[in-house]
C-alpha cells in the first residue's frame, strides 16, 4: 500500500513537471503561414501563450504545448479585419442601421467567417455612440470598432441622413477623440443631392480628429465629380467604399468601354484606399472582372454586412475573398486586403499581423476545389473552381470557432 502511494505521488510529480514544461497554450503546426507585415509566406509553426503570439518558427516541438492544432494543407493568417460592417443592432423601428433590426450582433456573424475585428461603418453618430458602445461594443467578444457617422443621429435612413444641419464636424471630432480606442474614423453615406457640403463636413471632422474618412458616394443628379472627390476633397489615407459598384447618381470606376478610369488609377496612386464594401447593392462582376484583369485591385476587402447583404450575393467575407481568388488575385494579396492593409487603413497597426507579442487573433482557412458559383448584387453568377472556407478562429488566444474540430480531442480518448 505504501509503495502504491509513493508510485502515485511520483507519477503526479512527474505529470506536474511535464505540464509545467509546456510553455505554450496552443501550437499550430504545418500550416502555410501568411503574415504580410513580416513578409512571411511559408509553411511554419505558430505558438500562442497567454493571449499573445509567442513564437513563429519552421518547427516547434509539440512537447512545448498543451494543445496542438495540425494545420497541414491549410492557410494560417492573422485574424480577419472587416472594416465595413453594420453591427449597431437593436429594436428601434424604422432606424435602418442605427439601433435597428437590420444591423447584426457581432458575435453571431464574425468568428464563423474568420473575422476577429469588425468596424461598424457609420451606424452611430455623436448623439448615440454611447448607446452603441454600452449595448454592443462592451458586450461583444468580437473586437468592435466604429466609423462615426457625420450625421449626429447615425445611419437611420431616409430624411434623417439628408439633414445637413445635423452634420457637425466639431461635435463629431470631439466624440471621436473621447473614444480613441473604439472610434477609428468618420463615415459619410447615403446623401442625395448636388452639394459638396456633406463631404466637406465629413472631411473636416476627419481632419479635426486626425482620423480617416470613409465615404459611400453617390445619389446626385447631376452626378458630382468622382475625380474631384478623389483628387480634391479626400486626403491620402481616406477610404472610398463600394469600389466596384455601379449605382444611380455615381460614376463607376470602369467606364462604358470597359476601361478603368484614369482618375481612379491616379487616386489610388495618390493614396486613396479603394475598399470593396460588397453589400446588397454595391458589387458587380461587370465592374470587378475588367478592373481585376487590368490590375486595378482593391486595397481592402470588406462586407458591408447587414441582414440584406448576408442573405444575398455577399454572404460573408470568405465568400467575397473567394470571388477575388477566382478572379486570379493571389491568395497572399487577398490575406493582405483583409488583415494588414485593413489594420493600416484604420490606423490600428497593432492588429493584422503575427509578430511576437502581438494579440493572438488567428484565422485558419481551407481552400476547397470543385465547381462553385458566386453571385453579385445584380443576381449575376460567376463560376469558379476554388472556394475559401473558415476552419478555425482564435480570438485573444482562445479558440472561438472550430468547424471540423481541429482543436478538439477525440471523444473516446
Amino acid at each position: 500500500m505504501i509503495c502504491l502511494t509513493r508510485l502515485m505521488t511520483l507519477l503526479f510529480l512527474f505529470s506536474s513537471l511535464v505540464f509545467n514544461a509546456q510553455e505554450y497554450d496552443i501550437l499550430i503546426k504545418n500550416g502555410r503561414l501568411i503574415d504580410v507585415k513580416n513578409g512571411i509566406d511559408k509553411v511554419s509553426d505558430l505558438a500562442i501563450k497567454e493571449g499573445k503570439i509567442a513564437e513563429v518558427a519552421k518547427s516547434i516541438s509539440e512537447k512545448k504545448a498543451k494543445k496542438i492544432i495540425d494545420a497541414k494543407g491549410l492557410l494560417v493568417s492573422p485574424g480577419l479585419i472587416d472594416i465595413h460592417s453594420h453591427n449597431f443592432h437593436g429594436t428601434e423601428h424604422n432606424a435602418y442601421l442605427s439601433n435597428s433590426f437590420t444591423a447584426l450582433p457581432p458575435d453571431g456573424f464574425s468568428f464563423r467567417s474568420g473575422v476577429t475585428t469588425l468596424v461598424d461603418c457609420g451606424g452611430a453618430g455623436w448623439r448615440n455612440f454611447r448607446q452603441f458602445k454600452e449595448n454592443v461594443i462592451d458586450q461583444s467578444k468580437t473586437r468592435v470598432l466604429s466609423f462615426l457617422n457625420i450625421v449626429g443621429s447615425g445611419m437611420k435612413g431616409g430624411a434623417i441622413e439628408q439633414n445637413i444641419a445635423d452634420m457637425d464636424s466639431k461635435l463629431t471630432a470631439i466624440v471621436a477623440k473621447q473614444f480613441p480606442n473604439e472610434i477609428v474614423g468618420v463615415k459619410l453615406a447615403h446623401y442625395s443631392g448636388f452639394d459638396w457640403t456633406p463631404t466637406e463636413r465629413a472631411a473636416e471632422a476627419g481632419r479635426l480628429a486626425d482620423k480617416p474618412v470613409v465615404i459611400d458616394f453617390g445619389g446626385s443628379q447631376p452626378e458630382l465629380s468622382l475625380e474631384t472627390l478623389f483628387m480634391e476633397k479626400l486626403r491620402p489615407g481616406d477610404i472610398f467604399t463600394h469600389a466596384y459598384a455601379h449605382v444611380n447618381g455615381r460614376t463607376p470606376i470602369v467606364n462604358e468601354n470597359g476601361k478603368v478610369e484614369e482618375f481612379a488609377w491616379a487616386a489610388q496612386k495618390r493614396g486613396i484606399i479603394f475598399d470593396v464594401g460588397h453589400g446588397g447593392g454595391s458589387f458587380l462582376f461587370e465592374q470587378a472582372v475588367p478592373a481585376m484583369k487590368q490590375g486595378f485591385i482593391p486595397n481592402t476587402i470588406s462586407t458591408d454586412l447587414h441582414t440584406g447583404s448576408m442573405n444575398g450575393g455577399m454572404k460573408d467575407i470568405v465568400n467575397i475573398m473567394s470571388k477575388f481568388l477566382n478572379m486570379d488575385m493571389p491568395v497572399a494579396d487577398i490575406i493582405a486586403a483583409t488583415t494588414w492593409n485593413s489594420a493600416k487603413a484604420i490606423k490600428r497597426e497593432e492588429l493584422g499581423h503575427l509578430s511576437k507579442g502581438a494579440v493572438a487573433d488567428v484565422t485558419i482557412l481551407n481552400i476547397r476545389e470543385g465547381d462553385f458559383g458566386f453571385i453579385d448584387t445584380k443576381g449575376k453568377r460567376m463560376d469558379g473552381n476554388k472556394k475559401l472556407e473558415c476552419e478555425l478562429t482564435i480570438r485573444d488566444g482562445k479558440v472561438v470557432y472550430d468547424l471540423n474540430g481541429l482543436a478538439a480531442v477525440p471523444w473516446d480518448e
